[in-house]
């Protein structure tokens, strides 16, 4: 069987609409697939401020912003198919929306962009809020990438995908994924310091010096002692990491280079404590994806880390580097159009897997 669809992801580093365009092909239970196209679309002037500042608004704000994110994400694919001539080829689009709020231990998690928006804009089937019915089953909702890495991947052994926030996945039987840290977020607030959007390659965080005080600091936070399942929201980064540094006094770059090795840190005790638990011997590959993988100094601070480990770090092509997320919110679209499991609960902690979504449809019956 083949499917044609697309899948969109904001991530919480805001730095532009993720799109692509994807085939998929099962045959005898194994799934291949091809990037037929992808773009990352910078958000129009106001556009972030808007998305950052949703968990701001009083409710009935908040509702209208969902409506008019969602009519813009549908004018945005049609754009994209005039723009790639894929016109009476889209069969599906899968969208995760803007993460917003994210209380999985309050049973709630909200990603705004009306599924119902999508759909009337495109005349496309859509399938959104891909993570509630997770968290309704008492998972964490997070991460949903792995159920892609388990059936699309199945060649690595562990996947790291740096974003907004940094998520790490071990591909076994009963796979295991959770939220690592905090990341980009963090490093692009430092870096508009500087006045540039994000550290190119990591060049200011490789120039500057380790804050010992501030590492150790950042590595006693709650959080990394808990097991997992475990997710982190938005504003661990934002109103718990972020205001800790600033604390500190560094100049930027000081700041970059120890949270960089700070991300590397938890990464390579993330990387400890699944070989541990599994009593891995044998040496293994982590994928690396997510706008972080560009980030060359961080890359290198994490492929020394987890070294000792007997872990080899490969960074795949950009195509795969860059759109990874939304590739794999394409094939969980797909996976709701067939009625099969999307979220695997072995990784949220939630009482079962689930067929997560919610379906719209754009076209007439």
């Amino acid at each position: 069987m083949f499917y044609r669809a697309i899948g969109l992801m904001s991530g919480s580093s805001l730095d532009g609409l993720d799109i692509a365009f994807v085939e998929f092909q099962e045959q005898g239970g194994k799934w291949t697939y091809e990037i037929k196209a992808a773009d990352c679309l910078p958000y129009e002037e106001g556009w972030a401020e808007r998305l950052k500042n949703a968990i701001h608004l009083s409710a009935l704000d908040y509702q209208l912003l969902h409506t008019s994110y969602g009519h813009y994400l549908g004018k945005k694919v049609n754009e994209f198919i005039d723009a790639k001539k894929l016109h009476y080829q889209v069969g599906l689009v899968s969208s995760h929306g803007h993460t917003t709020f994210h209380l999985p231990q309050q049973g709630m998690t909200g990603q705004i962009g009306d599924g119902a928006a999508i759909a009337a804009e495109t005349g496309l089937p859509v399938v959104s809020d891909l993570r509630a019915v997770d968290v309704a089953f008492g998972g964490q909702g997070a991460p949903i990438v792995p159920i892609g890495e388990k059936l699309l991947m199945p060649e690595y052994d562990y996947f790291l995908n740096i974003g907004g926030i940094a998520n790490i996945s071990v591909n076994r039987e009963d796979y295991v994924a959770f939220d690592v840290c905090p990341a980009n977020r963090v490093l692009n607030m430092l870096a508009n310091e500087a006045g540039k959007a994000f550290d190119e390659g990591g060049a200011m965080a490789a120039g500057g010096q380790l804050n010992t005080e501030l590492l150790d600091k950042l590595n006693a936070l709650d959080y990394y002692a808990k097991p997992w399942p475990k997710s982190l929201a938005n504003d661990f980064g934002t109103d718990v990491v972020y205001p800790l540094i600033k604390s500190a006094g560094c100049t930027v770059a000081d700041a970059l280079h120890t949270f960089s090795e700070h991300v590397a840190i938890q990464v390579s005790n993330s990387v400890k404590a699944l070989r541990f638990e599994r009593r891995a011997t044998s040496n293994g590959q982590l994928l690396i994806t997510g706008g972080g993988a560009l980030n060359t100094h961080l890359v290198n601070r994490i492929a020394a880390q987890v070294a000792a480990h007997h872990i080899d770090v490969v960074v795949p092509e950009a195509a795969l580097v860059n759109y990874k997320e939304a590739i794999i919110m394409a094939f969980i679209g797909v996976l709701r159009w067939r009625q099969e499991k999307n979220v695997l609960a072995s990784v949220t902690g939630a009482r079962r897997d689930s067929v997560g979504g919610a379906l719209w449809m754009g076209t007439e019956g």
